[in-house]
């Protein structure tokens, strides 16, 4: 097998085309079609380079009685995390959406479909990742799920966004072990309306331990202005929301109808 059939079966086999190889080698994609047909040979340093992207040795490159490809055997001192990185390999579609590849995978990815240690589009999956559905270690998007999670709607470990989950949420309505929002939910909760375990709230709180203006405890209710220790009845509630109304400000009023729908379910 020759030089030029051993790299048009390696440039397929890793789905390039000759031009994206052409664009990661710096050549022409004449130069490409070239070396595949046997017409012309690549420098020292093109072979060296495609050796390691497309992880073979030059013994098979340059051997035509070589008919098995022979992988690279790692260093000593190559990590995990560098053997990771050489199964993500380059690839890009031709075809274009809104002027992005409808999809590109890389270390560094753009592409409606978006995969890559640093990827952005408009669905993304990277270790950083930016994109309207966006899932990463660290994620920015409109929907966004990963370790960090920043996004209208966000989920992850550390999460903040106008609808957040996690183990510990920030955002207008906050979930999660401990969470601080506008309307929280959570083990710690914080937030002018809060639920939990222990609920902190400037204005209402409903929890095992409750401290707010209106404060629905079950066994502790610190209310600066209503407390209430056990479940609420129904003869409770007209009290409760009585308090919400007098005291709860104008523009928060669609929370404070939340929080009372929320009471009268219990």
């Amino acid at each position: 097998m020759t030089l030029g059939e051993k790299l048009s079966k390696l440039r397929k086999e890793y789905n390039y085309t000759q031009e994206q190889l052409a664009g990661i080698l710096g050549v022409s994609r004449q130069s490409i079609s070239k070396w595949e047909s046997d017409i012309a040979y690549p420098e020292t340093d093109k072979l060296i380079k495609m050796g390691k992207l497309f992880e073979c040795s030059m013994d098979y490159l340059l051997n035509e009685d070589i008919t098995e490809k022979q992988g690279l055997q790692p260093t000593e001192t190559e990590s995990i995390w560098d053997m990771f990185k050489k199964q993500l390999h380059e690839r890009k579609s031709e075809k274009m959406i809104f002027g992005m590849p409808l999809y590109h995978i890389g270390r560094n990815a753009h592409g409606f479909f978006a995969i890559g240690f640093k990827a952005r589009g408009v669905f993304s999956f990277g270790l950083m990742s930016r994109g309207v559905f966006s899932v990463g270690l660290l994620s920015l998007g409109v929907i966004s799920i990963g370790l960090l999670s920043l996004g209208f709607i966000s989920a992850g470990v550390f999460s903040a966004g106008l609808l957040a989950v996690g183990t510990i949420a920030l955002g207008l309505f906050a979930a999660g072990a401990i969470s601080v929002g506008l309307i929280s939910f959570g083990a710690l909760s914080v937030g002018c309306f809060s639920t939990g375990a222990l609920a902190i709230g400037k204005y209402a709180a409903v929890g095992d331990h409750a401290d707010a203006m209106v404060a629905i405890g079950k066994t502790v209710a610190d209310g600066s202005v209503y407390r209430h220790i056990g479940d609420l009845t129904t003869a409770d509630i007209p009290t409760v929301v009585e308090w919400l109304d007098a005291n709860v400000p104008s523009w928060l009023c669609w929370a404070k109808e939340i929080f009372k729908f929320f009471i009268q379910l219990k």
